[in-house]
């Protein structure tokens, strides 16, 4: 029997994948250990041929049912290696583990695998996915399932961690080849995202991981979580998308990978979203209103009086950086111009696109031409300044906390320009410059920035009184 480590698997009518997986970590002799929900199907007798020892606990959520397991099974390896019941230990990751000797690892409480994850059969490679690392391997008596979480389970461990980049496990539901049950499923799982986010809006809860950009692979999700918090909820789906899609490459998993990208990323979330905002709206209406505060007049004048500044402020700006303009400053042209920088980041972002597309792109200072295509020029009414100024005055004259409205007002610049960088895409290889006699391009983009605009902040707001009223 292997000394170095063993098995727990968690099961829920898993007659389908569970001969699958202890298929695949047949031979490492090791102890396998199977915590089921109650399956209606051929599960348990499925482990007990295999030889597994088994226990039935009532599901309540992921983190409750893994850290029951830890907790009442009779482990007798310094090392557990857990597992869901629709992953597959590759042979690389078999042979790695055939090797593993607990003295070699006496400085380590915990190694992350690297998951690759399939939809409808196809392994998605991109958007995020890949490479995607989960602590599966922790040393028994250090680790503990996360308790401060609903649905994104993790275990924790105190000390130190590696990663086996190469230590593969396959994960596929096959049981989510029919859609309905991966939109059943997700429903569900909605329903219990929604919940914990609402609680941690009340400070209700807190994150058990110190979030750190640079940190471990979980430490760098609890940032990312951190941030995804205080987004905008609506707006916050689509600029997952279009990160997922075109920065993260998920186009490139082709249909079946964008679908899952769309339903995963977006619809999933925007579903969370809508359940979060019934949520505060039930609360609300179960909580006397509370008296407003802030005067409408006092909102609208300093809105204006930063709209007007930012606006004129960035025109005025414009005109001293232009060689031969009547109040040109070489000095402030050479070291300050900020309207240059971000036009050329436009121009350079967008031609890093095009080139992920397979396009060929020439760049200079103000022109971004596709070879075989066409050539806009990006000039100053193409940087979306104006867009800027109205979104940045709207967000600073509204009486909102200072940090929500950085965050904020970051996240909203980023989302303008991000779609202005899809527009020159998309101007760059189908715009005909005879279009422009009927309707200008920047007229299209304007109206259709500012009904965004309008959309989101309309949810900020909307968010923002939820919170207050409770």
């Amino acid at each position: 029997m292997n000394t170095q480590f063993s098995f727990i698997i968690i099961t829920y009518n898993e007659e389908q994948h569970l001969p699958r997986l202890l298929d695949s970590i047949a031979g490492l002799n090791a102890a396998t250990f199977i915590l089921d929900s109650g399956s209606t199907d051929d599960t348990i007798s499925i482990a007990q041929q295999y030889g597994a020892v088994t226990l039935q606990h009532a599901f309540e959520n992921h983190p409750k049912q893994w850290g029951y397991a830890l907790n009442n099974f009779d482990i007798q390896t310094p090392w557990i290696i857990c597992l869901d019941a629709d992953q597959i230990v590759t042979e690389g990751l078999k042979t790695r583990l055939a090797d593993f000797k607990d003295e070699d690892h006496q400085q380590v409480n915990g190694i992350y695998f690297n998951r690759k994850n399939f939809f409808k059969g196809r392994w998605i490679k991109h958007g995020g996915y890949s490479p995607f690392y989960l602590l599966k391997m922790i040393r028994y008596g250090n680790g503990y399932s996360d308790l401060n979480e609903n649905m994104d389970h993790r275990f924790i461990v105190l000390g130190k961690t590696e990663v086996w980049k190469d230590g593969y496990i396959l994960e596929e539901n096959l049981k989510e080849n029919q859609i309905s049950f991966w939109i059943n499923k997700h429903n569900r799982y909605s329903d219990l995202v929604a919940q914990e986010e609402v609680e941690r809006m009340l400070k209700m809860r807190s994150q058990t991981l110190k979030p750190r950009f640079w940190g471990s692979p979980d430490e760098r999700t609890a940032w990312l979580k951190q941030l995804w918090w205080k987004m905008p909820l609506y707006s916050r789906p689509l600029v997952y998308l279009i990160y997922r899609m075109f920065f993260r490459l998920g186009i490139l998993d082709g249909r079946t990978g964008v679908i899952f990208h769309f339903l995963q990323a977006f619809w999933f979330r925007l579903i969370v979203d809508i359940k979060i905002d019934e949520i505060l709206l039930a609360k609300k209406k179960a909580s006397p209103p509370a008296p407003k505060e802030d005067s409408p007049v006092r909102f609208v004048i300093w809105f204006l009086v930063l709209f007007v500044f930012f606006y004129y402020f960035n025109a005025a700006f414009f005109g001293i950086t232009q060689p031969g303009a009547r109040h040109y400053n070489a000095w402030i042209a050479d070291n300050l111009n900020y309207i240059s920088v971000l036009r050329t980041g436009l121009i350079k972002s967008s031609a890093q696109v095009l080139g992920w597309m397979g396009f060929s792109v020439i760049t200079n200072e103000s022109d971004l031409l596709v070879v075989g295509r066409g050539v806009i020029r990006i000039a100053y009414d193409c940087l979306g300044l104006g867009v800027i100024s109205f979104f940045a005055a709207f967000v600073i004259a509204y009486p909102q906390k200072r940090k929500s409205k950085v965050v904020f007002l970051i996240a909203g610049i980023v989302g303008i320009e991000l779609l202005n960088i899809i527009r020159f895409v998309v101007l760059a290889l189908f715009w005909d410059k005879q279009h422009d006699r009927i309707l200008d391009h920047h007229t299209i983009f304007n109206i259709f920035i500012y009904l965004v605009i309008a959309v989101v902040l309309f949810f900020w707001i909307k968010q923002d009184e939820g919170i207050n009223k409770q």
